[in-house]
């Protein structure tokens, strides 16, 4: 007598807060209004403003406070740790899945910052006084595709975007290694992880020059939107080849599924 046919359960995304897409919307009509704005000559006042108060008050032992701090959103090291981290969760889980949001965060930033700050082409405030030293006005507009690429990348602010996405990932491995100890991470914590840092990189970026304010506006607004997709995402869930045996076991969401780990089972 044959087995009847797999029938696989339908995956079903995580719910995020606010519910529903219409906050989705909402960031990309701001994203994208925001740009407009700048392609238009608008918003240049309050970017330059922003600027010349920085650059009046920035005395070295603020400097030196700013510039350490702003390495909370370097992305290379962010992903080095995400990984050693993901990497100790799966081996405590003998599971791969804590890999793959690292993995998928990696390929968003990729495949989202860069080509934006290619497209728009926005000199750095800094452009007037270092190379390749441009007029002031011509440090604001967008779509400046006649300077090199290495001078024209500053829109939007990568480190903004990084700093959402990557502390979200450490969040979420964080919880599922300390549930691995039979600890759980405090709800205080978990937001202090995820907001402190990109409040702090937003506002050293813009104060130390390396950005406009709008360029971290629009870091925020980019980084929030892919954070929440990230989110949505049923990472317990995700078909992963057979192959791979008893590794594709449930990893990071205990409270979703508690009879996958062994909970809520009577013998």
């Amino acid at each position: 007598m044959r087995d009847g046919p797999v029938v696989r359960e339908k995956l079903r995304s995580r719910s995020v807060c606010p519910a529903g897409w219409w906050p989705d919307a909402v960031l990309l009509v701001a994203l994208l209004a925001l740009t407009v704005a700048l392609a238009n000559g608008h918003l240049f006042g309050w970017d330059r403003a922003v600027a010349d108060w920085a650059d009046t008050h920035r005395p070295p032992a603020a400097y030196w406070t700013a510039r350490i701090l702003n390495y909370l959103g370097q992305g290379t090291p962010l992903l080095l740790i995400a990984l050693g981290l993901a990497g100790l969760v799966a081996w405590r889980t003998r599971s791969v899945r804590p890999v793959l949001p690292v993995l998928l965060t990696a390929a968003l930033i990729y495949l989202t910052v860069a080509p934006l700050k290619i497209l728009t082409a926005r000199p750095a405030p800094s452009a007037d006084v270092r190379e390749p030293f441009l007029p002031p006005a011509q440090t604001l507009p967008l779509f400046q595709h006649d300077l090199p690429l290495s001078y024209a990348r500053s829109y939007p602010s990568g480190h903004v975007t990084n700093t959402i996405l990557w502390y979200g990932v450490l969040a979420l491995l964080l919880a599922a290694l300390l549930r691995t100890l039979g600890r759980s991470l405090p709800d205080g914590l978990v937001t202090l992880v995820r907001v402190l840092p990109p409040a702090v990189v937003f506002g050293t970026t813009t104060y130390l020059g390396w950005h406009w304010l709008t360029d971290s506006v629009a870091g925020l607004l980019l980084g929030l939107i892919l954070d929440r997709l990230l989110h949505r995402v049923p990472w317990d869930d995700v078909p992963l080849p057979g192959r791979l045996g008893e590794w594709t076991r449930p990893a990071l969401f205990r409270e979703d599924r508690p009879e996958l780990f062994g909970e809520g089972r009577t013998e």
